[in-house]
């Protein structure tokens, strides 16, 4: 006996509604605030949060609008979208890949270890090793 999904729409996913985005911000924001607040540094929280509150704000309204922020808060993907979002991804993973030989670099010339560095460059590395191959097995 098979199990059959019924996939998903794309107008029925949850994440590709103009609320997602938004919502996601505050829900971060609430959680940065948090943070901060834990951490003894209120302020600093209430401030970190209110960046939060605008970015969904700008999202939420100006989704409608632009077709960049729609692409971007989820609501208005397509194919080409997908594409965009994928070389994206990739761009940034590489940008911060570069960032992080060099903080990590910079560090060895400074006689630190630089193990945080190296930490975040390994589980990079593995998460990368873990997706070809899970992909690959998916192929």
């Amino acid at each position: 006996m098979s199990i059959t999904r019924t996939p998903v729409s794309e107008e029925s996913a949850v994440y590709r509604t103009r609320w997602f985005f938004p919502v996601f911000c505050l829900f971060l924001g609430a959680i940065i605030l948090a943070a901060f607040w834990i951490g003894g540094d209120p302020g600093t929280g209430l401030r970190s949060g209110a960046v939060m509150v605008v970015l969904g704000a700008v999202f939420f309204f100006g989704s409608r609008r632009s077709e960049t922020l729609a692409g971007i808060g989820g609501p208005g993907r397509d194919e080409r979208w997908q594409a965009i979002d994928v070389h994206a991804t990739a761009t940034s993973g590489v940008v911060i890949i570069v960032a992080l030989i060099g903080c990590w670099l910079y560090e060895l010339t400074q006689g630190q270890d630089g193990m945080p560095y190296a930490a975040l460059m390994a589980v990079g590395g593995l998460a990368y090793a873990l997706a070809v191959a899970w992909l690959r097995w998916r192929s």
